[in-house]
């Protein structure tokens, strides 16, 4: 009975560090809308992609990495030849695993028939031309942002305090022969409808060789991320937070204090683990009171394959995923170490920071009842705030080309008539209005000067209808791109009835910012409402401007500089972006209150406490002030705000129009 507490307690403390079941669904959901729309969208283009790793499977770590593969849709990759005669599109590439360990391959090029890109990344042996995978690597790098370096397989960089892994690689349609077996043993997990599903998307091949084998520089791996998501997606709850509660393990006690030399098993060793668990049936009950018996029996048979120095790959067996690196003394230190916190039980868990308060709330208190009802566990407030920012953060339309942006928007007249959940919608919606920004700033850029004044009137009016559409259907913060629109087009006083409109907006005290919200307050105002009210009435996201497309002229320079990086966007927090246009349009209105929002931006800036500017935002926001002073005739202030800038984190990558306009400054002083 007291395991079962402890157990029913770790749930609700895992439930409220990783999230609920439902808070994992749509996260998933919103995931999956996005590869669909990403993937419609460049139907005709020359790659596609996806999500991998945690955020895929439904977690939200503040650690985790950005996982993301991409690859040709002009090349497929074939196990022998009777698959490819068919082809007629794509250039085929067949796979020879014959002197490769299992797991991994080469890849040659039958017809010669390819892209530049894959053809400079190729090596000649036994007159076959081979696709190196190290020479591939090295390719993409060069394509890759300037601060971006070699991780593994991928091109790996920063986007603010966020590291991101990009994988470039090939696809297969076909199931690996040497993963026949799986589909085999594959009687009571996953559902016979998951592993067709699995069978038929087939499998991926990533940039990087066996250290052990003949051809390391050369051969490919066997990627199965497709379906390694599809499997943790098919889990129940309580193995999702068991492989939650493993990752804790992982970073918060086996790995803790570790030189990164050091952290010799992984994620990947994690999962591996809770798949074979449950498929091997080795506990028969995975119920929230049995969470830790769960963890127990994972953490056992790490344990053992330590011991043995054999990690089975669940897909293809025959590949021992500790070869490389998890033999000799590493192996012997390695098995002491768990075999440490083996002798502790389950005890372990205490010297991790996120589980420990859930056990000791058992401990200290036997009779404590423990309720694991979804609904108790986080209060709407909460559960909306967290939606939101993953509503944000997956806002695919990237495409700023007016052409793809009309594309785009026959894409969703196809996906609204397609089965989706409330949050597909929701995830929806927020990308057809930034979809229709971009459009109205496209066309009005495209046509400005060109047509005459009937012709004007009409393209305007039609401008001004799909950024309030925009508005109606994203948040709060939507409503700053129409005060831009009418800013870039001289209607300072019609931009200032909009921001005062915004203004009330964002005085409300249930306003919803970067998960910060008057829980109270909120439930009161719009609790129980529909997703898309509560959003356009509560929420206030990133202003995120295109470097294809001109806003205002005086971020242009910031943009460059930004695109120069290889960046495609700026990030700009909404209250800063609010000040600025206020200040801009009340200078050409009235002087005074032009001065009034001046003020204010410069009390937000420099005295904000991560509250409505977080640390990676601060960049754009003292460049911001900087302008602003410029434009007043505040010359020291605006040179002060710029040195300022260039000292914060450089999320948006503007140094270069800093230090441009911190030159222009000393020139013209």
């Amino acid at each position: 009975m007291a395991v079962q507490k402890m157990s029913k307690s770790v749930y609700v403390g895992m439930c409220k560090e990783i999230g609920t079941p439902q808070q994992a669904a749509y996260r998933r959901e919103i995931a999956n809308i996005r590869e669909i729309w990403m993937n419609k969208v460049n139907e005709r283009g020359s790659f596609k992609s996806m999500r991998s790793g945690s955020y895929r499977e439904g977690f939200s770590f503040n650690d985790s990495d950005i996982d993301i593969m991409l690859w040709p849709t002009d090349h497929r990759v074939f196990w022998d030849f009777p698959q490819f005669y068919n082809t007629r599109k794509e250039a085929p590439i067949l796979c020879d695993s014959s002197e490769s360990p299992a797991g991994f391959t080469l890849l040659w090029l039958p017809l010669k028939r390819s892209r530049l890109q894959v053809l400079s990344s190729c090596v000649w042996r036994n007159g076959r031309l081979y696709i190196s995978s190290s020479k591939y690597r090295e390719n993409q790098l060069l394509f890759s942002t300037p601060d971006s370096s070699t991780h593994g397989p991928c091109s790996s960089g920063k986007v603010g305090f966020k590291e991101y892994d990009e994988a470039h690689c090939f696809v297969s349609d076909y199931w690996p022969p040497l993963a026949s077996s799986w589909i085999n043993r594959c009687h009571s997990w996953p559902p016979p409808n998951v592993v067709t599903e699995i069978v038929g998307n087939g499998c991926h091949f990533v940039a990087i060789g066996h250290k052990l084998g003949y051809h390391e520089d050369n051969e490919w791996r066997i990627s199965f991320s497709r379906a390694e998501y599809k499997l943790v997606h098919s889990m129940n709850h309580t193995q999702f937070l068991t492989y939650g509660l493993l990752k804790v393990f992982l970073k918060e006690i086996l790995n803790s204090g570790q030189r990164e030399e050091e952290n010799l098993l992984c994620s990947y060793h994690m999962k591996t683990a809770i798949f074979w668990a449950i498929q091997q049936k080795n506990l028969f009950h995975w119920c929230p009171q049995n969470l830790l018996v769960g963890f127990w029996v994972c953490f056992k048979l790490i344990l053992k394959w330590v011991y043995e120095g054999i990690c089975p790959n669940f897909f293809i067996p025959q590949n021992n995923m500790f070869l490389n690196n998890i033999h000799g003394q590493s192996q012997s230190t390695l098995f002491m170490r768990l075999y440490g916190l083996y002798d502790k039980g389950i005890a372990l868990l205490l010297h991790s920071p996120s589980i420990r308060s859930s056990i000791i709330d058992v401990l200290c208190n036997p009779r404590l009842t423990v309720c694991t009802d979804e609904h108790t566990l986080i209060s709407e407030a909460e559960y909306d705030a967290d939606l939101f920012i993953e509503i944000q953060h997956s806002d695919a339309a990237h495409t700023s080309d007016l052409q793809d942006c009309i594309t785009v928007i026959r894409t969703v007249e196809k996906l609204i008539g397609s089965p989706l959940t409330q949050y597909q919608v929701l995830g929806l919606q927020k990308h057809t209005a930034t979809i229709l920004q971009r459009i109205t700033f496209n066309i009005h850029e495209k046509y400005r000067g060109t047509i005459g004044n009937k012709q004007l009137y009409t393209v305007d009016k039609s401008s001004c209808q799909m950024l309030k559409l925009a508005a109606k259907f994203g948040s709060i913060s939507d409503l700053l791109y129409i005060a831009m629109y009418y800013y870039r087009t001289l209607r300072y006083k019609k931009a200032l009835s909009v921001l005062e409109m915004a203004r009330v907006k964002y005085a409300q005290p249930y306003l919803m910012f970067r998960g910060n919200v008057d829980i109270q307050g909120y439930s009161d105002a719009v609790g129980g409402q529909s997703f898309t009210r509560k959003m356009r009435q509560t929420a206030a996201m990133y202003i995120i401007l295109s470097n294809q497309i001109v806003y205002i002229d005086e971020l242009i320079l910031e943009q460059q500089s930004n695109q120069d990086r290889k960046w495609t966007v700026l990030f700009i927090p909404p209250v800063v972006m609010f000040f600025m246009l206020e200040f801009l349009c009340y200078k050409h209105v009235d002087t005074r209150r032009a001065q009034s929002a001046l003020d204010d931006l410069q009390a937000i800036v420099h005295h904000d406490k991560n509250r409505v500017i977080d640390v990676v935002k601060r960049d754009i926001s003292w460049e911001i002030l900087g302008i602003c002073h410029q434009i007043a005739g505040n010359l020291q202030a605006a040179l002060y705000s710029y040195q300022q800038s260039l000292r914060q984190y450089s999320l948006n990558h503007i140094q270069s129009a800093t230090i441009q306009r911190i030159r222009d400054l000393q020139l013209h002083t």
